[in-house]
């Protein structure tokens, strides 16, 4: 049964199955008139039938969502129709960026990310939301979040090989859409510098990951080389030669807890 299927079989309390709860969520929040698209893991799980079988299934803790400031109203009218509890207290300090709501019959949190991602760079997410009709982020935003993170975990690169085994590279989010990521790091020197070495850090995983056939091996590490050859082959910016120039001597990343 699709995300979407499920979400219409709505009884309007959260479910415990955090997939089927991220598709709930989107669907009933974009039908009341808040436009968002789930992230992290629970949005890759949306999108990848690999995610959802070992060895690359995993539990998830949380849902993450996107959504856009000029919404913030209607996001929270919509999470509070949909069974949830708002964080009074942290969405008026952090409403700007943030929104948090609580799940209080699964006791667990949605965190809402407004307008921009920013970890360890900054990715403006606004028009993002349109690109695609799918319930989750597109899936190359789906990649991104992972491949931005300089301090990969185990989840975060299970999220990633996923996503690469799943879905070829493409010229549009029919795909994970290599158009939109290679203007992204042509005119970025760090945001390239990090997601091809993340990259380079999936295809090693995969190699090492118990369960994987040797096929499933051969795609993630061909897609990981598609991927950097595309970005290495494009026109950069003269803003990314500059820095380029500096290279490795100076930081280029930020981490979590100076975001924070």
């Amino acid at each position: 049964m699709s995300a979407a299927s499920q979400a219409s079989e709505d009884d309007g309390r959260p479910r415990a199955n955090l997939v089927e709860e991220g598709g709930r969520l989107a669907e009933g929040a974009r039908g009341l008139g808040a436009r968002i698209g789930i992230a992290g893991g629970v949005g890759v799980a949306m999108r990848c039938p690999s995610a959802r079988t070992p060895p690359l299934a995993r539990t998830y803790a949380d849902i993450d969502v996107v959504g856009r400031s000029d919404q913030r109203r209607q996001i929270k009218a919509a999470f509070e129709q949909l069974g949830y509890v708002p964080d009074e207290g942290f969405n008026l300090l952090q409403g700007d960026t943030r929104l948090l709501f609580w799940d209080t019959v699964n006791e667990r949190q949605v965190d809402v990310i407004l307008d921009r991602l920013e970890m360890c760079h900054t990715i403006e997410l606004t028009k993002r939301l349109e690109a695609s009709e799918e319930l989750s982020l597109p899936l190359a935003d789906l990649l991104l979040f992972k491949l931005q993170i300089m301090e990969t975990n185990r989840k975060d690169l299970v999220d990633a090989a996923a996503l690469l085994l799943d879905h070829p590279f493409t010229p549009d989010e029919s795909g994970i859409n290599i158009t939109y990521l290679t203007q992204l790091t042509s005119a970025n020197w760090g945001l390239w510098r990090t997601t091809t070495l993340i990259a380079e850090r999936v295809s090693e995983f995969a190699e090492t990951l118990d369960g994987l056939s040797e096929n499933q091996r051969d795609t993630v590490r061909a897609r990981v080389r598609e991927y950097i050859d595309t970005l290495d082959g494009s026109e950069k910016s003269r803003a990314w030669r500059l820095r380029a120039r500096i290279g490795e001597r100076k930081r280029w990343y930020a981490l979590p807890e100076e975001v924070q």
